[in-house]
């Protein structure tokens, strides 16, 4: 099955395996899964980084391409669809970020690894 990863999944299975969700932790380890990583998510990881709101152990640019070819993580594009959808989604979430990966999560129709209470709200498949 493949899966869009959030940005805390993403970080978290690096660096902080304890805050999964057993369920998530046993997708992700499943090697019969496809991992998909949103390039909205390594926006988010870059902008974090700059203002000093995230710390890694490397470059950002460093930090995401070695961990999407360690981890077999296809990327996933932010396309003109995903932006507009992400544009006319119900205010649940303010995020734009998780706003754009629930766009991308309804049109690739893939299920979305997330402790987002507010994702869930909208009509996407969660993992957790």
């Amino acid at each position: 099955m493949r899966a869009l990863l959030d940005t805390n999944v993403f970080l978290w299975f690096d660096l902080e395996q304890q805050r999964l969700s057993p369920g998530a932790r046993d997708f992700i380890a499943d090697g019969t899964n496809d991992l998909v990583l949103s390039a909205a998510t390594a926006w988010e990881i870059a902008i974090k980084h700059a203002k000093g709101q995230l710390k890694l152990p490397d470059q950002p640019e460093v930090y995401v391409a070695l961990r999407m070819g360690l981890d077999d993580l296809d990327p996933l594009p932010i396309e003109l669809s995903h932006a507009l959808r992400a544009g006319t989604l119900p205010t649940i979430h303010r995020d734009p970020f998780d706003r754009l990966l629930v766009a991308q999560s309804q049109l690739e129709d893939l299920p979305i690894l997330t402790p987002d209470p507010n994702i869930a709200r909208y009509r996407v498949s969660v993992i957790w």
